[in-house]
C-alpha cells in the first residue's frame, strides 16, 4: 500500500526540515529522489519508564538543553531516527523535535505509556481497551502529526510475549491499529504509517508478523493491517556470534516475503554478562545479506538505565560516554553509507497474504481475526477529533551549541559540541559529522558491575521501557475510575 505524503500545514518559519517519507511494498523511500531509506536508529528514553512524569510536566522531549546534547551525540554516531517510548501529548515538544529535525533525524513514536490505562495489557486486554485509553492515544498522534520528521507510530510494544498473551491479545493489537489508522485518515493531511513492535519470542515471531500483515476479507481499506512491522530482536549475543549462530540468517530468509517494511525496533544484546558489546550485528544488518529485507534498526538504547543497555551515562546535567558508544561508532563506519543511501527503492506493491488459520504455525497462537468493535465514543472521536489536544509545530532554533557537560569514556571533557544544522531535506548518516569522541576500548563501562543485567535474546521484555504495561494489580485498581470518564 502506498502511504501518500502531503505538504504539512506548518506555521510560517525558516526552519529546515527533513522530508516526510513514504512507504510502498516493503520499503521506506524518498518520494522525490526515489532513494530507499535505511533506519539508523536509537531508542531514546532518558530515565527509563521512571523518567516519564506527566505530573511534573516531564517526558523525554521537554528539556531542550538535554535534547541538544543528546541530538549532538547521536548525530556524531550517524543516527537518523530516534524512537521515543513515553510521551505526554499535552506538553510542549516543539523545541526538542525541532532540534532532532535540524540534526537530520526522524522520530518513531510509541502511543502507549507505562501508566495505568495508557496501554493495552498482555493480560485481559479487553479490560484495557476503552474510550479514555483511545482518547489519549489519538492525542499523542495529534501532538506529532504536524512534524515532518514523524516517521511512524507504534500501536503497541511486546504485547504478545508468551503463550497466554498469544492466546488473547492479537485481535486487540489489530483493533488498536484499526482505530489509529482511521483517526489518521480522517484527521491528518499526511497519512503517517502505523505499525506494531513485536517481541522476538521465536515461537510466535512469524505468527505475529503474519497476523499483523495479512488482509481480512471484507475489511474496507485494510484498516487493521499494520503498515510496518518492528521486531525487538536480541539473538546476536557476544563476540563469537555469527550471522548463522544468531539466527539472523533465518530471520532474513523468513521476512524476505514481507509485504510491509520490517526493521529491528530494538536490538543490541548485552550478554554474556559483564562483557562489552561489539556490534557485529550492526555490520551484518546494513550489509548486502540483510539490507534488501530489513530497513535497518534501532539500537537499544541511548542512556544507561537499570538493565545496562546504555551508550551514555547521564548523571544530573552531565553525560559520560560508555564503551558501547565508540564501538558502535566504529562499526557503523564500516558501511559505505553514500552508496547505501543512494540505492533506489523498487516501489513495487507486494501482495499481502489473506488472513487464514493456515498462516499460523503454533497452536498456542490465536488464529482468529474477529476484532472487537470500536468501544465507547471512538467513532465520534475519529469523526470530530479529540479534546483536549495539542498540535505541535517546528520552531526556529537560534543556537545549536551544547550547553551541558559531556565527558568521553576516559573522563576528558568534550569541548565545542554542537548540533550541525542540516540543509533542507537532508538526512543524517554515519560519517556525515566527524567529531573526536575518544578512543575505542573494550571497557564495558557501567556494565562491568553486572548489576541489573538480565538475559536478553528471548524477547521476553526484561528491558525498562514503558511501551508495554503489564502490572495487573495496579491496572485493576485504576481502570474503573478511568473507564467512568467515558461511561
Amino acid at each position: 500500500m502506498l502511504i501518500q505524503s502531503a505538504l504539512l500545514a506548518l506555521a510560517a518559519t525558516a526552519v529546515n526540515a527533513v522530508k516526510p517519507l513514504e512507504v510502498k511494498g516493503n520499503e521506506f523511500y524518498d518520494p522525490d529522489t526515489g532513494n530507499k531509506f535505511q533506519i539508523v536508529g536509537m531508542g531514546y528514553q532518558p530515565g527509563g519508564s521512571a523518567g516519564y512524569k506527566p505530573d511534573d510536566n516531564k517526558d523525554p522531549l521537554t528539556n531542550p538543553d538535554a535534547c541538544m546534547r543528546d541530538a549532538a551525540l547521536m548525530q556524531i554516531l550517524g543516527v537518523n531516527t530516534v524512537r521515543v517510548y513515553n510521551i505526554d501529548p499535552y506538553l510542549d515538544h516543539d523545541k526538542c523535535v525541532s532540534i532532532f529535525n535540524a540534526a537530520g533525524m526522524y522520530m518513531v513514536i510509541d502511543v502507549n505509556s507505562p501508566l495505568p490505562g495508557e496501554a493495552i495489557t498482555s493480560f485481559n486486554p479487553w479490560e484495557s481497551y476503552f474510550g479514555a485509553y483511545l482518547n489519549r492515544t489519538f492525542a499523542v498522534m495529534e501532538a506529532f502529526a504536524n512534524y515532518p520528521n514523524t516517521l511512524l507510530f507504534f500501536s503497541g510494544n511486546e504485547i504478545i510475549n508468551d503463550k497466554p498473551s498469544a492466546k488473547v491479545t492479537p485481535p486487540y493489537i489489530r483493533a488498536v491499529t484499526r482505530d489509529l489508522k482511521n483517526y489518521v485518515k480522517q484527521n491528518f493531511k499526511r497519512q503517517i504509517p502505523v505499525g506494531y513492535s513485536a517481541a522476538d519470542v521465536r515461537d510466535f515471531t512469524y505468527d505475529t508478523w503474519n497476523y499483523c500483515q495479512c488482509t481480512i476479507e471484507g475489511e474496507k481499506d485494510n484498516m487493521s493491517r499494520g503498515d510496518v512491522y518492528g521486531l525487538n530482536s536480541y539473538s546476536w549475543c557476544g563476540i563469537d556470534a555469527t550471522y548463522e549462530s544468531s539466527s539472523y540468517n533465518e530471520l532474513t530468509d523468513k521476512f524476505k516475503s514481507s509485504s510491509v517494511p520490517v526493521f529491528f525496533s530494538e536490538y543490541g544484546c548485552n550478554q554474556p554478562q559483564g562483557e562489552p558489546r561489539y556490534w557485529n550485528e550492526t555490520v551484518a544488518l546494513y550489509s548486502d545479506k540483510m539490507n534488501g529485507v530489513f530497513s535497518g534498526g534501532l539500537v537499544y538504547e541511548y542512556s544507561e538505565e537499570d538493565k545496562n543497555y546504555g551508550l551514555v551515562d547521564l548523571k544530573g546535567d552531565s553525560a559520560k560516554l560508555l564503551g558501547d558508544y565508540n564501538r558502535l561508532k566504529g562499526k557503523l563506519l564500516k558501511t559505505d553509507w553514500k552508496s547505501l543511501m543512494a540505492e533506489k527503492a523498487s516501489k513495487k506493491d507486494i501482495d499481502a497474504p489473506k488472513c487464514d488459520e493456515k498462516l499460523i504455525t503454533h497452536d498456542g497462537f490465536l488464529a482468529n481475526w474477529t476484532l472487537p468493535a470500536m468501544v465507547d465514543n471512538t467513532e465520534d472521536m475519529i469523526k470530530n477529533g479529540v479534546t483536549p489536544k495539542r498540535n505541535g509545530k517546528l520552531v526556529d532554533i537560534s543556537d545549536f551549541t551544547v550547553k551541558l557537560k559531556v565527558l568521553d569514556e576516559s573522563g576528558k571533557e568534550l569541548k565545542d559540541l554542537k548540533v550541525v544544522e542540516m540543509k533542507n531535506d537532508e538526512v543524517n548518516y554515519p560519517g556525515k559529522i566527524s567529531t573526536d569522541t575518544g578512543k575505542e576500548t573494550t571497557s564495558t563501562g557501567n556494565n562491568s558491575t553486572g548489576s541489573g543485567n538480565s538475559t536478553k535474546g528471548d524477547g521476553k521484555g526484561d528491558k525498562d521501557n514503558g511501551a508495554a504495561f503489564t502490572a495487573p494489580m495496579i491496572l485493576a485498581a485504576a481502570l474503573p475510575a478511568l473507564a467512568m470518564v467515558f461511561a
